[in-house]
């Protein structure tokens, strides 16, 4: 008899998990996904196309709120956890949940998830949402390209169009952003990428899209998404660390294990970070993982028209990601109408509207800074009304996207760059020279 099964999870983790692991198993029924964190995710299928033979009419996507009566309803003995930037308390809740509906719960690792490249693997990982993974992979590709190998990045999936559309994606254009229909999630991973000449692949069938990114790379970086942990062996660990949320490192999952994993930790934005909460960052590393290369190092920002902002009132918008499950209360946007001299920060809440006003309601430690939220054209619509109705003199924007491609603001945006600064030794290119 099968054992049935729900896979809890945001559109990433759960399908590759599935892919991997329960596709073509025999032993297991997948009955439903249960979706959380990214709008608009329920109330469709995993396609027939990706579900494989043992699913010819698709797997359902639920809302993770219906999971109770889902268990009970089919009699499901199993559900795996598998999505990111969560605390180790509230897994534990929703463990508990799990237990008392009498199912067992399950978190799977690396080992039965994780695919072989024939291409040498480097992964850029995170203890936590916002840390500056980006930067650090722009940074990895920007060394390898500079000394003659072909580099192609491969993305955490953000798969929330169509998804039998979207098995495999390849990203080397604006055009391609549009031909893919991007949500401005993904145009913020995508396009600095592609800025920089370096191609991108994404998705949903990462077996697929690994076999397609060999075809053309001598070196595979895999871009992690929040926190969660590779979806490939890697041959070469790089985990980023957030001094300014001390001792999250370990409170966190799956950032923890990235954390225990890690041949290279970055403890990043100490210029910004007191000592003290550093030193907590380093106390941690030296508990779970004394082995870790240490790298220190900087997120400075920079803005081409910093007079635009001294004296004025302005609207600040930063990553969504970021802000809403990455817990973080402000951005690179804030950081720069600190130092250039903004006369007030305009408060967004009040002008929200649609599921921008939803946002706020759900991440109630948001305050006056706007999420850059478009996860689809009706958000994207939601967050352009929202900042043409607010009244200032400019708009600060952190998100590392010109976001002017898809809102048609009215009024002036100023976009605030970022980029990682290694301070001191060692440094990316010491320990990327060994690895070349």
């Amino acid at each position: 008899m099968k054992i049935k099964t729900i896979i809890m999870g945001a559109a990433g983790r759960d399908f590759h998990v599935f892919n991997t692991y329960f596709r073509d198993n025999e032993l297991y029924e997948v009955v439903a996904f249960t979706a959380t964190q990214i709008p608009n995710i329920e109330g469709r299928k995993y396609p027939a196309i990706l579900a494989g033979k043992l699913y010819p009419e698709g797997i359902p996507i639920y809302t993770e709120d219906m999971l109770v009566d889902l268990i009970k309803e089919h009699n499901v003995q199993q559900v795996v956890f598998a999505y990111s930037d969560i605390s180790h308390e509230d897994v534990m809740h929703k463990a508990s949940t799990v237990l008392a509906a009498g199912a067992d719960f399950r978190l799977m690792g690396p080992k039965n998830t994780s695919i072989k490249s024939s291409k040498p693997v480097i992964s850029v990982c995170a203890t936590r949402t916002g840390v500056g993974k980006s930067q650090t992979t722009r940074a990895v590709c920007k060394y390898f390209k500079q000394n003659g190998k072909k580099v192609v990045a491969i993305r955490h999936p953000m798969p929330y169009g169509d998804l039998s559309k979207q098995v495999c994606q390849r990203f080397a254009t604006y055009e391609d952003l549009d031909l893919h229909q991007c949500t401005i999630e993904e145009r913020e991973e995508y396009e600095p990428h592609i800025d920089n000449g370096i191609v991108v692949y994404a998705g949903v069938d990462y077996e697929v899209i690994l076999r397609e990114a060999e075809k053309e790379a001598d070196v595979i970086i895999w871009d992690g998404g929040n926190n969660d942990f590779p979806f490939y062996h890697t041959d070469l660990s790089i985990v980023l660390a957030d001094p300014l949320r001390p001792g999250h490192e370990v409170l966190y999952h799956p950032g923890e294990t990235n954390l225990k994993m890690a041949d290279v930790i970055i403890i990043n934005k100490i210029d910004s970070a007191n000592p003290a909460d550093i030193n907590i960052v380093r106390q941690n590393i030296e508990k779970v993982n004394p082995t870790a290369q240490v790298i220190e190092a900087a997120s400075p920002i920079s803005v081409k028209q910093p007079d635009m902002i001294k004296g004025k009132r302005v609207l600040i918008i930063e990553d969504g990601p970021t802000l809403t499950h990455g817990g973080m209360g402000i951005g690179a946007a804030f950081v720069a109408a600190k130092k250039f001299g903004a006369a007030a920060i305009v408060d967004a809440k009040p002008y929200a509207v649609g599921s921008i006003k939803e946002t706020y309601e759900k991440y109630p430690h948001l305050d006056k800074i706007l999420p850059a939220m478009g996860y689809g054209k009706e958000q994207m619509k939601e967050l352009e009304e929202t900042i043409n109705r607010i009244d200032c003199d400019v708009v600060l924007s952190g998100t590392p996207i010109d976001i002017t491609r898809v809102i048609k603001p009215n009024k002036p945006i100023i976009r605030i760059k970022y980029e990682l600064q290694e301070i001191g030794q060692p440094d990316l290119k010491s320990v990327l020279a060994k690895f070349l």
